[in-house]
């Protein structure tokens, strides 16, 4: 075959040419920044206008931290260290950590108790909080606020078990008469309930010191701690009455549905430091002489309710935002009224709810900030009261506070993120 014939016969490829890589603008983190941060001028102006205000706070910031000095027993031994070169006195919060948390007037022999009680919460709530877990821990769940009140408050363990009791046998007597009708089930829940504490307060008064521990006032209560009982307190109470209110102002009873409407318009139209007022002084006088009722107790009170009204609302919207066949899907199943609403409406509402009812959780946990002006020593209190009143620390005021936000915006974020991830679990829709 001559060459020039051979030059004339295509060439055909029997194996397929590797596909090349993208161009690298393309992909990873170059594409990123370029569709995120700079894909026009003015998300390009705004990029440059934004990396140059945290380059100004971490440049302020990050020489605080570093040059800061966690020793020393008072403001001048920190200056003495620091010098000029603008470093955090953070020998405050070695110095005064334990009233930070626990507050100025809890035994520090005792710190155990509470610390115990918090690290029972995170063994004891997962359960609720995630469906995975076996619901037999449920039991655990169940026993924890008896617990903690026993740790943290200390006093005879028959005080919590006999609270315990009555609301088992209450439960029980319930269930059994809810079937004549749920009148009568809840006038069988308070008499067994009653009965049940009636009792325990006899043998509790007859064996006073029965694994009994020490016992500390309410008013030694403060700190974060003091926070997180009133925030895990509230939002774990505020919710079952915020679903009961939501439930009942859509009632076709008048007293029922005008009772509930009454009492949520009212609560949102007044300030809750203004309900903290009343139960710190006004509610005193609606008492007959000489009792006794814990402040901590009234506070718990007041903010529930404040709080029930909010999610109420919350709630009432996601019933709202149900379409009307949901209801006709029940009544054509032959479901009652408890049935439906337990099996088929209320776990779409709360679904649906979900972002409102964790915005309310979060705006009350940081609401509870709000005690420190009637006299009661939470971790703000602390910080305005004993701690900045004190002649060692006069002066140090960010060190104290950024200590504050951060615990604030655990907490926080940690509910935030929680209910993000719980939606994600619930979606059921394909978008």
């Amino acid at each position: 075959m001559s060459d020039t014939h051979a030059e004339s016969v295509a060439f055909v490829r029997k194996t397929e040419i590797p596909p090349a890589p993208p161009p690298v603008t393309e992909t990873g983190a170059i594409k990123w920044v370029r569709e995120n941060l700079f894909s026009g001028p003015f998300n390009t102006i705004m990029t440059l206008l934004g990396l140059y205000v945290v380059y100004w706070l971490l440049s302020g910031v990050i020489p605080w931290i570093l040059n800061g000095t966690w020793e020393g027993s008072s403001i001048r031994d920190c200056r003495e260290i620091i010098g000029d070169t603008g470093g955090g006195c953070f020998a405050v919060l070695g110095e005064r950590w334990n009233q930070l948390l626990f507050g100025f007037e809890y035994p520090s022999e005792l710190y155990w108790r509470p610390t115990l009680a918090f690290i029972l919460l995170f063994v004891t709530v997962p359960q609720v909080l995630f469906i995975s877990l076996p619901r037999k821990l449920l039991i655990l769940t169940g026993l924890y606020p008896f617990l903690a009140y026993w740790l943290i408050w200390g006093g005879s363990i028959l005080i919590p078990f006999f609270a315990l009791v009555g609301l088992v046998l209450g439960y029980a007597a319930f269930t059994r008469a809810e079937r004549i009708n749920f009148a009568a089930g809840l006038a069988a829940f308070v008499v067994a309930a009653v009965v049940a504490w009636w009792l325990g307060g006899f043998l509790t008064a007859a064996a006073p010191n029965f694994l009994a521990l020490e016992a500390v006032d309410s008013r030694n209560m403060g700190g974060f701690m003091l926070n997180l009982i009133l925030g895990i307190v509230c939002v774990s109470l505020s919710l079952p009455l915020g679903i009961v209110l939501a439930l009942g102002r859509q009632s076709r009873m008048p007293l029922i549905k005008y009772v509930c409407v009454v009492f949520i318009e009212f609560v949102r139209g007044v300030p809750l430091i203004t309900l903290l007022f009343v139960a710190n002084v006004v509610l005193a006088y609606f008492l007959p002489p000489g009792t006794n009722f814990d402040l901590i107790l009234r506070v718990i009170i007041m903010i529930t309710l404040f709080a029930s009204a909010y999610i109420a609302e919350v709630i009432r919207g996601g019933l709202a935002a149900l379409p009307k066949g949901q209801y006709e899907a029940a009544d054509s199943l032959g479901l009652d009224y408890a049935q439906a609403m337990r099996l088929i409406i209320l776990p779409q509402a709360l679904k649906i709810s979900i972002p409102g009812i964790v915005n309310v959780a979060v705006g009350l946990f940081k609401d509870t900030t709000l005690v420190s002006i009637i006299s009661m020593f939470d971790l703000v209190g602390m910080i305005r009261g004993p701690i900045l009143s004190s002649t060692d620390w006069v002066g140090v005021y960010w060190e104290l506070w950024a200590a504050a936000c951060v615990l604030f915006f655990v907490v926080c974020y940690g509910i935030s993120q929680y209910s993000q991830w719980l939606e994600r679990q619930l979606q059921t829709d394909h978008r």
